[in-house]
């Protein structure tokens, strides 16, 4: 049975939605077909938003013998076949899904034919090739990261996708809101429309229907790959930033997806290294918030998380402690150290008992001797760490 988003698979560059900064007039790949020139690449993003398409429309405007292997599910023997067709017509063009789980047996057979260029390469991945692609093979290719489609884009494929469904109805609202649930992921939002057309009796397409099918958001998280991270970066950049609704915006994704895990390690270390001295009090409330989580469970866990991420993205920011511990330990690793001074070794007579003197402070030297002087320490213009400083300063009779 023919799918219709394989139907609509572009046959040209110039059909493919999207990607402006690699296709179109004066654009790389398109200079490099209109040029018959291929070279070995790497294509890199979100699910459903163009690299087998892009693979395909470079193979059928080359005109050149095309393969199409899956990293995971291919054999190493599907891998040779490709070769010894390689070396039979001169050249082939492989396209690779999923490189980044192509094991070593598959990489050290291709490597050789893709450096003579008896095999072009195109290799096609979710996950950041510079992160998960073994260098030699990365090393060999031009890498482009493909950016995130649009509703617009989405629903200009879906437009053409409706011309090929005899008497199809579908309002704007409908396409709308299949362009938003798809979350830039076109195949499935054409796969969505194709359901919700042969679901009906008459071919009209309501709100209704599709939320009937769907009426959850399609949007890219997976706990193994880099969609995941990408989320949790943002979650903390926007904490960060004191930007509440972004915040939000990422718990409730993170929630969304049942994630609550990584939830409570993402905002435990934001407590610590983003908001600090300047509310030290954050680290108790957040394991709070934690442990009524764990109590209650989905879906009302979302309610005091979702109020610790509130105060946490409203709240005060400082890094000086973890600025300081990062530093400390940079003169640790460079060798930095030097001997503990004898006076405070352990049993020493010469030590100074600070709770023996006024303000339980006495001066005496702790760092080791070629670390006299050395500040690791620098408090920030906050409320918390100003009077903290203060309080250091009396303790030690300074004004």
């Amino acid at each position: 049975m023919k799918i219709l988003a394989d139907e609509l698979r572009p046959k040209k560059l110039s059909d493919v939605v999207g990607q402006d900064h690699l296709i179109g007039e004066g654009k790389i790949l398109t200079n490099l077909v209109l040029n018959k020139k291929m070279f070995s690449m790497i294509l890199y993003g979100n699910p459903g938003i163009g690299k087998t398409s892009i693979a395909s429309a470079i193979a059928g405007e080359l005109g050149i013998k095309t393969r199409f292997l899956n990293a995971t599910i291919n054999k190493k023997e599907d891998f040779d076949t490709v070769i010894e067709e390689a070396k039979f017509y001169g050249d082939i063009l492989l396209v690779v899904d999923e490189i980044h789980r192509m094991n070593k047996d598959k990489q050290d057979i291709l490597l050789p034919f893709i450096e003579n260029g008896t095999i072009i390469l195109i290799g096609l991945t979710t996950s950041n090739p510079y992160h998960k692609i073994n260098p030699a093979i990365r090393s060999r290719c031009q890498i482009f990261e493909l950016h995130s489609l649009t509703n617009k884009d989405i629903i200009k494929v879906l437009n053409r996708a409706c011309t090929y469904l005899e008497n199809i109805k579908i309002y704007e609202d409908a396409l709308n809101y299949i362009a938003n649930i798809s979350s830039g992921d076109v195949r499935s939002a054409i796969n969505l429309l194709e359901m919700a057309y042969y679901s009906t009796d008459n071919k009209e397409i309501t709100l209704d229907i599709l939320k009937n099918i769907n009426s959850k958001p399609i949007f890219f998280h997976d706990k193994n790959e880099d969609g995941h991270y990408d989320v949790l970066s943002a979650l903390q950049k926007s904490i960060r930033g004191s930007d509440v609704d972004a915040t939000l915006h990422y718990v409730a994704r993170l929630i969304e997806a049942g994630d609550l895990d990584s939830i409570y390690r993402r905002l435990s270390v934001i407590a610590y290294e983003d908001i600090g001295l300047a509310n030290p009090g954050i680290g108790p409330r957040l394991d709070a918030a934690i442990n009524a989580a764990e109590r209650i469970g989905l879906p009302e866990a979302r309610i005091p998380l979702g109020e610790i991420a509130v105060e946490m993205a409203l709240s005060p920011k400082s890094n000086s402690a973890y600025l300081a511990i990062d530093k400390a330990l940079n003169d640790i690793r460079s060798g930095n150290t030097g001997n503990v001074p004898s006076h405070i070794k352990n049993g020493n007579p010469k030590y100074l008992y600070p709770h023996d003197y006024k303000n339980d402070w006495v001066k005496q030297e702790y760092l080791p001797d070629n670390l006299k002087g050395v500040k690791y320490y620098n408090p920030k213009d906050n409320n918390v760490e100003k009077n903290l400083n203060k309080l250091h300063k009396e303790m030690k009779g300074e004004k």
